[in-house]
């Protein structure tokens, strides 16, 4: 077996890596060609993720002109700690401002450790409605997704 079918992660590995993680990095091609990379918390979302983000934001721009980006999630101190998940996706905008509510409430109450179906309270409801009408959501489903799990390999390179 080669060492990088060693470090690949499971479709189970995966699902526990986006449920544990909290930020992704995404890329997107700016006006001039050049890649914009940006952190965001997000949620799992299908076989990818989803947040939001200011309707306005550059990313939002770039993502209107071209709806397609790369998303990184990794963590580790160490070559033999690397775990990571990288991943080119298709991005639906979501504009419905009751959609982009829900996206809100999911991505808040994740952030404040609720779980899903977990009431929400009424303050961040009330936060969430005044901001959905100046954001959109995102949702990044993947077209081709490349792992990495160090901690598989024992310690060796």
């Amino acid at each position: 077996m080669s060492r990088r079918d060693q470090i690949r992660m499971s479709p189970e590995e995966v699902r526990a890596y986006f449920a544990e993680q909290k930020v992704i990095n995404v890329a997107t091609i700016g006006p001039k060609g050049r890649p914009h990379l940006a952190p965001l918390w997000y949620f799992p979302h299908g076989e990818g993720v989803a947040t939001w983000t200011y309707g306005s934001s550059q990313k939002a721009a770039n993502l209107r002109r071209l709806p397609e980006a790369t998303v990184l999630i990794e963590d580790g101190e160490s070559y033999e700690s690397l775990r990571g998940i990288s991943m080119e996706t298709d991005v639906e905008i979501v504009t419905d401002t009751a959609k982009v509510v829900e996206i809100g409430i999911t991505l808040m109450q994740r952030y404040a450790g609720a779980k899903p179906g977990d009431p929400v309270p009424d303050e961040l409801k009330a936060f969430i409605e005044g901001q959905a009408p100046k954001r959109v959501g995102l949702v990044f489903t993947p077209t081709k997704l490349v792992t990495w799990d160090h901690t598989k390999l024992g310690g060796t390179y």
